[in-house]
């Protein structure tokens, strides 16, 4: 009973406890959950249809295509823009695959596993013939040997006896496959898709005809222009209500050119670049003093060019005049042998040179041989090395010798472009130098690390003067002094001028130049084109108008330091009247309207082309070939005019017509002949042009689908 008192006594601060240790456990979920879902949208790299694109998922896909651009292109490392043109050609068809489902679904297209596998066995996908799985007589894709493929990588992977690197080079082919499996199937889709529109869009008598004639009735007709440049703009500057009207009428009229697919910013910018100083040119110029008196005092001039860090190898062999830079080309001719020259600048390369020209040799551009490997160091393989050679030169066929050590000897071309400036092991060396250097029609032998080569000379081609010339090529970098001299003091002149205003008002009293970049996109690359300015694209997109940003190292090695001050945001959908670019644009229309109104009541009265010549500005010419199915293009005025043509095609001969509203003038134009071409009407064969005409504008047709589809990329947010 006491204890039970006790706890009727303590009960409200028991409840009071135990609601707070439940608040606190929902507390902590709440918190996870919230942390949780935090996460989950920091990995969020766009948006298709309004689902998420995850970021993993994405890049999981991007190393599916790396690996088949490595592998197919024999590419180990790719470059950065090749790294930014794969990633957007994977954006691009990840996006194009998901509209094609999301329609697809919609009209209940599938394309099943039978379907994919038939493609597969009858080897009709393109996508097929990119694969190792080559027929070498047919030089067709064969699924059988598809099939032995597949078969002998279950074999290999669960074989503990195969060594890791076969397995691994084997799993790479395998993961090929399985991309262009499914590369197959997204094709397949993508075909039947495109099938079932084109066999909708149909011609018909009535437009064929029409198209016939529009094409082969041709009219010749003496043109008279009144130009818009005759009348001032300031005679005709528009109002605001003028403006909004024009707004409203070509908001109906082009609803693409109004409607802003993805949110856009306008930016104005300051780049100042960062160039060697006189100083640290007067440096690399004293360092490669000393590499070129090396060059006269050392014989081991390869180790020399290595050390001097030069930018074009040297392997000591000659090369022909092109492998050479075009400087160096032009210098070669002029030294004798054995020549340094000392350091000199290649201003537009901006490069500096030394040069070591030790001699020229008249060799060929091209050796065909065929060659036999003996493998082994031992003794065993210098004697079978020495018996091939013997055979050789007493007559025997070498195809015959090659077949005895199971080899095909086969005959094969080497050219200079091959070799020349390659980087190569001595091994390589050798080689090469063998092959250019013996006599056609002879046989030899050449010692190599794992064995000896015998090779045999069938043909040399084309003899040309090559040049053992030693280059040290240095580009003239800034120091890291120059570089913190140009950033100290801009630096300095963007924290005596914090705003927009300021940086405008005084940049140029300063020497900086306040440049503009308009519509900047999320999924550019590149702020005003200048390399390394990811970090400026993102600022850029989560900054607020009138901001200015911290000061940024970017272009190539940090040689440019660059500003930036947001000055517009465009959002998505329909442009704002205010929009400056839009705003300009309609103005200008406005402009023509009422400089066309002008010109039209000075041509009211005309009634001939006599009339017309006699108004001050009327520009006359005669023009031939006039038909309704392609604008006119009226020379004097350099300018094409569709109206003009429809209008033309339309009149009679003989006909006066005149307040033809052009893009570049107004036009009066009298009728002087009708011709029709020669041909005769085949309705087949022209309802079949206008379908091919009809399908060919499906390529606008994933624009307007991408629209529907809401698309979001946030890539720039992921990667440099």
């Amino acid at each position: 009973m006491a204890t039970l008192q006790t706890i009727r006594s303590k009960g409200t601060a028991l409840v009071l406890i135990l609601g707070l240790a439940l608040f606190a456990f929902i507390a902590e979920e709440l918190v996870r959950a919230l942390s949780s879902s935090q996460n989950a949208s920091r990995q969020v790299i766009g948006e298709v249809y309004g689902d998420n694109v995850n970021y993993q998922e994405f890049n999981d896909l991007y190393d599916e295509y790396e690996n088949a651009v490595k592998l197919t292109g024999n590419n180990k490392n790719l470059s950065e823009a090749q790294t930014t043109q794969l990633r957007d050609q994977v954006w691009n068809d990840f996006v194009s695959q998901k509209i094609i489902e999301h329609e697809a679904k919609a009209l209940g297209l599938t394309v099943t596993d039978a379907e994919v596998q038939n493609i597969i066995n009858t080897g009709s996908s393109p996508l097929l013939r990119q694969t190792p799985f080559i027929n070498e007589q047919t030089n067709m894709f064969d699924v059988n040997i598809l099939k032995d493929f597949l078969a002998r990588y279950e074999e290999i992977v669960n074989n503990p006896d195969y060594p890791e690197n076969v397995k691994e080079v084997q799993t790479q082919y395998y993961n090929y496959w399985k991309f262009i499996e499914k590369q197959v199937r997204q094709e397949a889709l993508m075909q039947k898709y495109q099938t079932l529109l084109t066999a909708c869009l149909l011609s018909n008598p009535v437009s064929a005809k029409a198209a016939f004639e529009a094409r082969n009735n041709e009219s010749t007709a003496l043109v008279a222009a009144l130009p818009y440049t005759l009348v001032k703009d300031t005679d005709v500057e528009p109002t605001d209500e003028e403006v909004k009207q024009k707004y409203d009428e070509m908001k109906k009229q082009y609803p693409d050119m109004f409607d802003m697919q993805q949110e856009a910013r306008s930016i104005k910018y300051i780049v100042v670049p960062v160039r060697a100083s006189e100083a640290d040119k007067e440096a690399l110029r004293e360092e490669l003093a000393e590499y070129a008196q090396a060059l006269k005092d050392n014989e081991n001039v390869a180790n020399i060019v290595r050390e001097a860090r030069s930018v074009i190898a040297y392997n000591g062999m000659p090369v022909s005049r092109r492998a050479l830079p075009g400087d160096i080309a032009a210098l070669v001719d002029t030294l004798a042998p054995g020549t340094v020259t000392s350091p000199s600048i290649n201003l537009a390369e901006n490069t500096m040179n030394v040069v070591k020209f030790i001699g020229k040799v008249q060799m060929p551009d091209s050796v065909e041989y065929q060659v036999i490997s003996v493998p082994g160091a031992d003794e065993k393989a210098a004697k079978t090395a020495d018996s091939i050679l013997v055979a050789l030169n007493a007559g025997t066929p070498i195809d015959t010798i090659a077949k005895q050590q199971n080899q095909a000897a086969t005959a094969q071309w080497i050219t200079s472009a091959q070799v020349d400036n390659a980087t190569l092991r001595d091994e390589d060396r050798k080689f090469v130098e063998t092959l250019f250097s013996t006599p056609a029609g002879t046989n030899t032998k050449l010692d190599i690390n794992d064995g000896k080569l015998i090779i045999r000379i069938i043909n040399r081609r084309n003899f040309i003067d090559k040049y053992n010339v030693a280059i040290i090529k240095r580009a003239i970098d800034f120091s890291e002094k120059t570089h913190n001299d140009v950033w100290n003091k801009f630096s300095s002149f963007l924290a005596a001028n914090p705003t927009q205003t300021d940086i405008e008002a005084n940049a140029e009293k300063e020497g900086y130049n306040v440049l503009t970049s308009e519509y900047i996109t999320s999924n550019d690359h590149y702020v005003a084109n200048i390399r390394s300015t990811t970090d400026a694209l993102r600022w850029i997109f989560s900054n607020k108008v009138g901001a200015v940003s911290e000061l940024y190292e970017a272009g190539n090695a940090n040689d440019q330091l660059l500003v930036v001050m947001l000055t517009d945001i465009h959002k998505k959908g329909m442009r704002d009247i205010k929009d400056k670019n839009l705003n300009m644009i309609l103005t200008q229309e406005v402009v023509k309207d009422k400089k066309a109104a002008q010109l039209m009541e000075q041509m009211q009265n005309a009634k001939s082309m006599a009339d017309m010549a006699k108004i001050a500005g009327s520009v006359q010419d005669t023009i031939s070939h006039i038909t309704f199915a392609a604008p006119v293009f009226v020379q004097k005025i350099a300018s094409s005019e569709p109206a003009l043509s429809g209008a033309v095609s339309a009149a009679k001969q003989g006909e006066f017509v005149n307040g033809v509203k052009g893009e570049g003038a107004v036009y009066a134009f009298s009728v002087l002949a009708k011709n029709k071409l020669e041909g005769k009407f085949d309705l087949k064969q022209e309802e079949a042009q206008q379908a091919a005409t009809y399908s060919r504008s499906l390529g606008g047709l994933m624009q307007t689908l991408a629209r529907k589809a809401k698309i979001v990329d946030n890539r720039y947010k992921f990667y440099q």
